[in-house]
């Protein structure tokens, strides 16, 4: 059985792009995240873990969303997060994916896209516009006078994507988005997501569906008890039934 590195040993950035330190949250008086530490580049980096692990909170407290009430250091691009307004932070360069979707039922997909793209951050490149979600999205431009509830789970979640990149990310944060799809439907975001990774956007991915999140990142961040616990890649992980019995609790990936 291979060991998983612990987190400590996590490999120096060339270019860092999120690096957090100490980072404690709390509802209430209630500790969800305890000490986390990690750092990335413009590489995709994936966090796994059960339920009830903290991985939504560390999700919030990224993007400012309260509560949780958060102590420590966030930086993004070498600027400190803890205690920004979320939408300063959105304006920052970080697109977010939430669980759930969180979708309005009584806004057209074209009203999400026209909503999420207003105050958007500046292009480093070519800007995401509601044209380029469309070519990306085939479905939805088919879909576009639709509202929210009455578009499938999978046209959901293609548009909780889309409204992230209208805001022309750098980085895109998305919490659990293979929860609750079809597996054809899970292997198309995959693609998507492998797609927008070459096209330089960094991507958080926060995953209990395994395949999904070894797929997509090579560096694997493993999150018991509100704290990264162990750093592995997706190779040792997928390869490792013991580990992933032992830190998931799950039953091993099919080969």
């Amino acid at each position: 059985m291979s060991e998983a590195a612990p987190a400590s040993s996590a490999p120096a950035e060339t270019t860092v792009l999120l690096e957090i330190e100490g980072l404690d949250a709390f509802y209430g008086k209630a500790q969800v995240l305890d000490d986390v530490n990690f750092r990335m580049g413009h590489g995709s980096v994936a966090i796994v873990g059960r339920n009830g692990m903290g991985k939504t909170t560390l999700c919030n407290a990224i993007m400012g969303i309260t509560p949780p009430t958060a102590t420590g250091s966030i930086r993004f691009a070498g600027e400190e997060l803890v205690g920004g307004h979320s939408y300063r932070i959105a304006r920052r360069g970080i697109g977010y994916v939430p669980q759930g979707r969180r979708l309005f039922p009584s806004l057209s997909v074209d009203e999400h896209l026209k909503i999420a793209s207003r105050g958007a951050a500046e292009a480093d490149g070519e800007a995401w516009t509601r044209g380029r979600v469309y070519e990306l999205f085939p479905r939805l431009a088919e879909r576009k006078r639709n509202g929210g509830a009455q578009l499938s789970g999978g046209e959901q979640q293609m548009l909780a994507i889309g409204r992230a990149l209208v805001t022309n990310p750098r980085l895109l944060v998305m919490d659990e988005p293979s929860e609750g799809l079809a597996p054809a439907i899970i292997e198309n975001m995959v693609e998507t997501f492998q797609q927008l990774e070459r096209d330089g956007l960094a991507i958080l991915l926060i995953e209990q569906n395994l395949g999904v999140a070894t797929a997509l990142a090579e560096r694997q961040l493993i999150m018991v008890a509100g704290t990264i616990a162990a750093e592995t890649t997706a190779n040792a992980l997928s390869s490792d039934p013991e580990l992933q019995r032992r830190y998931l609790g799950v039953e091993p990936l099919a080969h």
